[in-house]
């Protein structure tokens, strides 16, 4: 008997022995090449969906901005993946795997892999997106306007164009049916709009410019035609998280007297999270066939603010690494203090989150009530 490992050699070595017959079977080749592929969509039991694809922002970046000359946003420095295997910096910004990699390690597939890397001119494995792949980049905002940085990033209309050319792809490699039977059971994993707020509150042109309401407003009705957009081209099953609680990161408490949380921040993150709410409602009754699972990261980093312990935690305010009050100053880079204890750390710099908080927020993603997870958790919305 075969065990899993051994099968999945065989499978390999059947795949492979394709390209040496003969050219007068070419054509029986192809047929076969699409077979297999549309076979392997039988996936393993440990492989829970056939692919993931993720558009997002820094929390869930796996590398994209490494691929951008003029980005200043790069988790390329020490002590950035200080826990992963390699102890160095692999492109996620905290100190281990961020929530990208939870994702797909608990639908059993590896973690997408960053799109830029895979188009990049010196790619090993150019264009290979049957497992998904990642559009995720440091510092993207769902409105591409609000831009008050000086650093590049690809925001959300750039991730979704980018998607574009993997649709076609996808489409070329399996044929129309076996396009769409793989997207329709893929996850869409869209974890974004942090920066929008950020980039708000930190623009004095932006706040003259617009009220916190028209732009938060504005900020859902534009994730909407993504979400649109990303519907008609097969995607059926989404998994969107809410703005967590922005204004008590350690670089906004170190703005604030008292270190307090920046309350004005938090007000406005809960009115876009509840205008997202209420479209992902209206959209699910308008396609019928769209499903989705919303995480409301907010009142869960909330619990971990006001209840550490419950959690593991033990230091809510300030960074694991960096300088200045609350170690807050400056982003993790190699003059920084660091932690011993980042397990201890709900925060591992001035705003990205420690592992150990990625991992406890995809748990209650994968399986968590419909008091933080609804219409449902991640789990069901892989079984349907």
């Amino acid at each position: 008997m075969y065990t899993a490992h051994e099968r999945e050699r065989e499978r390999e070595r059947g795949f492979m022995r394709v390209f040496c017959l003969p050219r007068s079977t070419m054509a029986y080749n192809i047929v076969f090449v699409a077979s297999f592929f549309l076979l392997r969509f039988n996936f393993s039991e440990a492989q829970m969906v056939p692919a993931m694809f993720v558009f997002g922002d820094s929390l869930v970046d796996v590398g994209n901005n490494n691929f951008l000359d003029l980005s200043v946003a790069k988790a390329t420095l020490p002590y950035y993946g200080i826990d992963l295997p390699t102890k160095k910096p692999a492109g996620r910004f905290t100190n281990g795997m961020n929530a990208a990699d939870f994702l797909a390690k608990k639908v059993g597939l590896p973690t997408s892999p960053p799109y830029l890397s895979l188009v990049n001119e010196f790619s090993k494995n150019k264009m290979s997106f049957l497992t998904g792949a990642s559009f995720a980049s440091g510092g993207a905002r769902i409105l591409d306007r609000t831009d008050p940085y000086a650093f590049q990033s690809v925001h959300l209309t750039q991730q979704v164009d980018y998607f574009s050319t993997v649709y076609e792809d996808l489409y070329i490699q399996l044929g129309s049916s076996g396009a769409e039977r793989l997207l329709s059971k893929a996850i869409f994993a869209i974890v974004i709009g942090n920066n929008d707020i950020l980039g708000y509150f930190r623009s004095s042109d932006l706040r003259n410019e617009t009220t916190p309401r028209q732009y938060v407003d504005s900020m859902v009705l534009t994730l909407e035609a993504k979400l649109k957009y990303l519907y008609n081209r097969g995607a059926r099953k989404f998994v969107i998280t809410g703005i967590a609680t922005l204004g008590c990161c350690p670089a906004r408490r170190s703005e604030t007297k008292n270190e307090e949380c920046n309350e004005e921040m938090n007000y406005w993150s809960v009115k876009y999270n509840e205008g997202l709410v209420s479209m992902l409602h209206e959209l699910k009754s308008d396609l019928k066939d769209l499903y989705y699972s919303y995480f409301d990261s907010y009142k869960v980093l909330l619990n971990f603010i006001q209840n550490p312990a419950a959690y593991g935690f033990v230091e809510v305010k300030a960074a694991c690494c960096g300088l200045g009050t609350l170690d807050a100053e400056i982003f993790c880079l190699p003059i920084a203090n660091y932690c011993s204890n980042r397990s201890d750390h709900v925060f591992f710099d001035r705003v990205h989150p420690t592992e150990a908080t990625y991992r406890i927020f995809v748990d209650h993603i994968f399986d968590g009530s419909s008091q933080y997870t609804f219409p449902m958790n991640m789990r069901q919305l892989v079984a349907i």
